[in-house]
């Protein structure tokens, strides 16, 4: 059986032969996902289940392409800046990482259904349209420094934990050749203990990139001008390549060979890992849009779970040296294993109120129970410890969109949004890397000239995360980090 060493939800967990592969934080990130949107419906924040008429309805709510009474393309690139403020044992650092991409690429063809002649044309099946689009979903994009002064404990604590529990844990044993833990006598015979010396200096660094898109084919029927029907399938597609190295620093206690007692010498160390994750998937969504009158539309999405095949490759290494003197160098080469997932389902209502030709006010509701988020066995892995850990860790959460658009002039529009994802973890969890809601913040503007418009939104997304980069028995240490992410997206769109 291939084995695997991972961050059990980002914190360092080895793995071996007899103990289990802990994937439950990853799998949980790759079910938050958003739908992908224009520049417009980003700046009203993602409301827009109920609004219809816009190229987002592809990976949003289907049933709004009903609303088209001409064909259309349009293309967003957007512009991604994170910055992440750390605090660990009282030392503050920060880290910055900017990227770009294409959000969304989406076309609608138009296709007016025959009447017959004498018939009313504004009753019964009007239009059948039909839809293909590229969208961004979500983006791992971000570095992470931290750093501080470990009075407490040492992550050679860690590897003797791992070496009393599991003897033949090769990172152990490295910690082991390398003089990180050693053999102490205890009433109950020998264990394996830390040689380190508190306190310690502690840094580590992460680097996320990656993220997760989806390409749709929809269509959508309006009926009277008043009920609008749609179904989309979607092909999903994910990337997350993952790096981290964690560095200690101070003295250690070594007891020379044929000796007794330890002598104080100077260490430093370097855990190193990287994982890279790839995977695609499917979906369907089916959509609805009623308008009791012709102000008000009301609109709910079923989202299907999104089932995954995932292959995840990972590396770790250990290299410390002594007294100034390099140790060889552990490298536990690639660890691989093919996995299926399944997503939560998601179920979104929302409504729309417009005022005239002036503008509208729009809000959706989102629903996601991330505790049905599965992962399936097979002769390479077994899932019972994941499936416990996101049963115990994770819960149902609502998402929540509201924003607004107001016609300045027949060219100019004005839009404004807000939005809070819900965070997946239950308030009294034992995880070890706990996120809070996120929240975003938007403004856009939108031209009309003729057959051409442009729409460009700014979105300012804020949560916070707190973080243990190894596991003891108690006392684990922990690094608070702030997060922004200032987003900018253009939509550049033709009705023909």
């Amino acid at each position: 059986m291939k084995i695997k060493y991972l961050l059990s939800v980002i914190a360092i967990v080895a793995i071996t032969k007899n103990s289990f592969a802990q994937y439950s934080q990853d799998v949980v990130r790759f079910s938050t996902f958003q739908n992908g949107s224009t520049s417009r419906i980003k700046a009203i924040g993602n409301a827009g289940t109920a609004i219809g008429g816009d190229l987002s309805s592809l990976s949003g709510n289907p049933a709004g392409l009903g609303f088209f009474t001409h064909s259309e393309f349009s293309i967003t690139p957007e512009f991604n800046g994170s910055k992440v403020k750390s605090s660990y044992y009282g030392q503050a650092n920060n880290a910055s990482k900017s990227s770009g991409n294409l959000s969304n690429a989406s076309i609608v063809y138009y296709q007016q259904l025959n009447r017959p002649k004498g018939s009313d044309k504004s009753k019964g099946w009007l239009s059948i349209n039909y839809g293909a689009g590229y969208s961004r979903t979500n983006n791992f994009y971000e570095n992470i420094v931290y750093n501080g002064k470990n009075a407490s404990n040492s992550i050679s604590d860690y590897y003797a934990g791992t070496a009393n529990n599991h003897p033949d844990d090769p990172l152990a044993q490295a910690a082991y050749s390398d003089r990180l833990i050693d053999k102490f006598a205890t009433p109950q015979g020998f264990d394996f203990g830390s040689t380190i010396n508190v306190p310690v200096n502690q840094t580590g660094t992460i680097s996320r990139v990656g993220g997760q898109s989806e390409f749709n084919l929809a269509m959508g029927a309006n009926y009277s001008n008043k009920l609008y029907l749609g179904v989309s399938v979607a092909i999903t597609d994910l990337r997350y390549d993952y790096s981290r190295q964690f560095i200690e620093d101070g003295t250690a206690s070594i007891i020379p060979n044929g000796g007794v007692n330890g002598v104080t010498t100077p260490f430093r160390s370097n855990y190193i890992q990287n994982q890279s994750t790839t995977g695609s998937g499917a979906n369907i969504k089916l959509g609805i849009i009623y308008k009791p009158v012709e102000a008000v539309r009301l609109g709910f999405t079923f989202t299907s779970p999104t089932f995954y095949s995932i292959n995840d490759v990972t590396t770790e290494g250990l290299a410390t040296s002594i007294n100034g003197r390099p140790n060889q160098p552990y490298n536990s080469g690639n660890y691989e294993l093919n996995y299926n997932m399944r997503t939560p389902l998601k179920l979104t209502g929302g409504a729309a109120f417009f005022i005239g030709k002036y503008g509208f006010i729009s809000g959706d509701v989102e629903y996601i129970d991330y505790s049905t988020t599965h992962i399936s066995s097979n002769d390479s892995y077994d899932n019972s410890s994941d499936i416990d850990a996101i049963k115990a860790n994770y819960k149902s959460a609502i998402n929540l969109h509201v924003g607004a658009e107001a016609r300045v002039t027949n060219m100019f529009y004005l839009r404004g949004g807000y939005s809070q994802q819900g965070s997946p973890f239950k308030n009294n969890t034992g995880a070890t890397d706990v996120s809070s809601d996120i929240k975003t913040v938007s403004g856009g503007i939108g031209l009309r000239f003729g057959q051409y418009y442009v729409d460009a939104t700014y979105a300012h997304v804020t949560g916070s995360e707190s973080f243990s980069p190894y596991l003891i028995n108690n006392g684990n240490p922990t690094a608070n980090f702030k997060k922004t992410n200032d987003n900018a997206f253009l939509t550049l769109g033709y009705r023909f």
